[in-house]
């Protein structure tokens, strides 16, 4: 009786941790990168507190067909950053540290996810 009794007590708890919503895990801060805008110029992207595990797509170089990648970015998130030299996270990759890692302005990249 007492086997049964914690049975459904423990399936009762595994059950309620399931339905529990996890709440989105971000990388806290700023990942920069400079692009060139349609006018020619140098301009600075940043993703403010991305959410991690997801691939982004970085604004201004995310299509091949008509834009250049970006380059030099800085990871000043909280989490390690692996960009990559194409859409989707495919590609070349190359991670850069939390706080400090920084790349040149040789490395080109199109897309990043947070881990």
């Amino acid at each position: 009786m007492r086997f049964r009794r914690a049975s459904i007590a423990a399936f009762g708890a595994f059950t309620l941790l399931l339905a529990v919503p996890s709440s989105a895990s971000a990388a806290v801060g700023e990942f920069q990168y400079r692009y060139t805008g349609t006018d020619g110029r140098s301009h600075l992207g940043i993703l403010l507190d991305p959410d991690s595990g997801e691939c982004h797509n970085l604004p201004h170089v995310d299509n091949p067909d008509t834009t250049l990648p970006g380059d030099t970015p800085r990871n000043l998130t909280t989490s390690t950053a692996t960009v990559f030299t194409d859409v989707d996270c495919e590609g070349e990759w190359f991670t850069l540290r939390p706080l400090v890692g920084r790349g040149s302005e040789r490395l080109k990249l199109r897309s990043v996810v947070f881990s």
